[in-house]
């Protein structure tokens, strides 16, 4: 599968647009500073326990790095995803990374 995430500055959220357009998932966040945070993470129901949570939390996090700021993972969901992706921590806000 060829997933496409992009950012909807309208809509302040990331989406993860699986290969025939259809929307599978978003992160809403919130610019804050040097950091954005990550206040949700929903996947379209029809796409549950296929990965899409993880694939949209990483590119999120990649695309919040690309422009040049940290992460505030309050989001439940993208919490638990760092703890369980110690890679990730050294994109979280200095401040938070204890936690992780």
């Amino acid at each position: 599968m060829s997933d496409e995430l992009t950012k909807n500055l309208a809509r302040n959220r990331y989406e993860l647009h699986g290969d025939d357009g259809d929307l599978l998932g978003f992160v809403e966040y919130l610019p804050a500073g040097e950091s954005t945070i990550i206040a949700h993470t929903e996947v379209a129901v029809e796409h549950e326990g296929e990965g899409v949570g993880g694939r949209l939390v990483r590119g999120t996090f990649a695309a919040i790095e690309a422009d040049g700021k940290t992460v505030i993972p309050l989001c439940p969901f993208a919490a638990a995803y760092v703890r369980r992706h110690p890679d990730l921590v050294a994109l979280v806000a200095p401040s938070m990374r204890s936690q992780f």
